[in-house]
């Protein structure tokens, strides 16, 4: 048993979780029930366990907008630190002036509800502060890190999204791109500016609603344009605002903003943080010295494992999404705060299944579907898979986002009627696979398009990594397909056992599975999203083939 279970308080914790989650999903599975088609080949037990795992419970968040949450503190905690950014700090009521400032300048620019505006900057105070503004007139911020996105993409998302402002600092102007029929507001020295205090009310009617879109997270674009997920205030709500989702925080815990701000992560972070009354403690240069002092960690895998967790003890709640996590990893920090392994793509919303995992867990799964979600393990053809089998994840509920922005073609790819909730609810394909566990568990296999061909056969490449993930003294693996026959994984620290990770792939993978390059380094490089950088590794690959090729012609 873990240890952190002795923990009073986190008990409590865990009492409270099990009291709001216990309601189960009666109305919606009545629904489902009565529509038996799709899962007519079930069956009996597959049919009563497909909605037994797959729907989530019912819960009503505390706050129906981000906006809401964001403001009952302001009202109850005014005088708390909100946000602490190096030697700088904003309390809740200074927040609250400052956006109302900042919102007001935004009317002046025509902004109105629905439209959006582009938020270019970097992780500061004044971020947040351009974040609230946008959602306190009922518009939707559009985030990119200035410095990392390249101008190009910059000007596309403006033009795509009709943004009529851009939100940044004085001292990025020479970084923004702006076209004649747009305003530029600098955050920093409007919300300082006290001239503009003698009016700082804003109209009840301007307030956000559910229905409304509170941010759009442009994709990173790696496979070709990207793409602008619509998301809503009740999106938000739904998995910011309930258990697990809200990760115990409340008033007095102070949680890291280590992320890219337009990472749909970095929003977890920010908006899950404020909304529940936390302090919101920016990073500098150092995600370590961040991590030292806060009790709510949110990253990657690839980034907690660039960590010293012996010096992060003080850690209440660690989650990880964004990719697959190794098991040593969730190990080492579920020994001494609750940890969470989660998944979900943007389109669903940061995440749509989260789970505590504990290191005598005989398995590492990405849990259970969130409140009012639902997840379904489905074929080719949209039919649902007997539990146990592999299938492709389909999610459902109110974690759905309103789609891509300006793309029906996409939008008809990935956002389908679903079935099983029936009346206009929406499902949306993942191309994550997974499958279920005898304990109603989702256990990831990768996404569809790692599930390549090596000579003809077809290899699960996260099943090749996570054999290597196995080996003694190996922190985390990644495993690419260089061309039709050839494997290329790579390992870290430096200094694991290549041949060993040789062997134990040879003893427990098909020979064509094997990997034909196994690679140690130090670490692993990183996207400015935090993620395994793939292409990266492929380069590294290249270039470690043709050095062993020349090594040979040479001999």
């Amino acid at each position: 048993m873990n240890p952190i279970l002795n923990n009073q308080e986190n008990a409590v914790e865990q009492l409270y979780d099990f009291k709001i989650n216990s309601n189960f999903h009666t109305e919606k599975v009545k629904k489902w029930k009565s529509q038996q088609a799709p899962i007519q080949d079930l069956t009996v037990k597959d049919r009563e366990l497909f909605s037994k795992y797959g729907f989530g419970s019912q819960v009503k968040p505390l706050f129906s907008t981000i906006s809401n949450g964001i403001a009952h503190y302001i009202k109850t905690q005014g005088y708390a630190t909100a946000v602490e950014c190096g030697n700088k700090k904003i309390t809740y009521k200074e927040l609250d002036k400052a956006s109302n400032r900042l919102a007001n300048q935004l009317l002046n620019a025509g902004v109105k509800r629905g439209d959006a505006v582009c938020l270019y900057l970097y992780r500061s105070i004044p971020m947040v502060v351009g974040i609230l503004a946008a959602m306190k007139i009922g518009a939707a911020y559009v985030p990119q890190h200035v410095g990392v996105a390249p101008i190009k993409s910059m000007r596309y998302i403006a033009k795509t999204t009709q943004a009529k402002v851009i939100m940044t600092l004085s001292n990025l102007m020479d970084k923004i791109p702006v076209e004649k029929d747009q305003t530029v507001l600098k955050i920093d020295e409007i919300m300082k500016d006290s001239t503009l205090d003698s009016d700082l009310s804003l109209p009840k009617s301007l307030r956000a609603r559910p229905k409304n879109t509170c941010m759009i997270l442009f994709t990173s674009g790696t496979t070709g344009v990207p793409n602008g997920v619509q998301v809503t205030h009740q999106n938000l709500a739904n998995i910011l605002l309930t258990a697990p989702g809200n990760l115990g925080i409340r008033p007095g815990i102070r949680v890291g903003q280590i992320l890219s701000i337009a990472f749909d992560m970095a929003a977890w972070e920010t908006l899950g943080c404020l909304a529940n009354g936390g302090t919101l403690v920016i990073r500098g240069k150092s995600i370590q010295e961040t991590a030292e002092k806060v009790d709510v960690l949110i990253a990657t895998p690839s980034i907690l494992n660039s960590l010293d967790a012996s010096s992060c003890q003080q850690i209440k709640t660690v989650a990880v999404a964004g990719e697959p996590c190794p098991r040593p990893l969730a190990d080492l920090w579920s020994g001494f705060c609750r940890f969470y392994n989660s998944c979900g793509p943007t389109e669903t919303t940061i995440i749509n299944t989260a789970e505590p995992h504990y290191p005598d867990k005989s398995f590492l799964s990405i849990g259970r579907p969130t409140p009012n979600n639902t997840v379904y393990i489905l074929d080719e053809d949209l039919n649902p898979l007997p539990i146990g089998e592999k299938g492709e994840m389909w999610a459902g509920g109110d974690c759905v986002t309103k789609g891509y922005l300006a793309n029906d073609e996409l939008n008809a790819e990935r956002y389908r009627p679903d079935p099983f909730l029936g009346g206009d609810h929406i499902m949306f394909k993942t191309r994550d696979l997974g499958r279920w566990t005898e304990t109603g568990e989702l256990e990831h296999w990768g996404r569809v398009d790692d599930m390549v061909k090596i000579r003809g056969f077809r290899v699960e490449l996260d099943g090749v990594t996570n054999i290597l993930e196995c080996i003694d003294n190996c922190e985390q693996a990644v495993t690419l397909k260089y061309d039709n026959k050839t494997l290329v994984s790579f390992l870290t620290p430096e200094n694991t056992n290549i041949e060993a990770a040789r062997k134990g792939a040879e003893k427990a993978l098909p020979y064509y599975a094997v990997p034909e390059f196994i690679i140690a380094q130090e670490t692993l490089p990183r996207t400015d999203r935090g993620k395994i950088d793939k292409r990266k590794l492929l380069e590294l690959a290249r270039t470690h083939i043709e050095e062993k090729n020349n090594d040979h012609a040479s001999n």
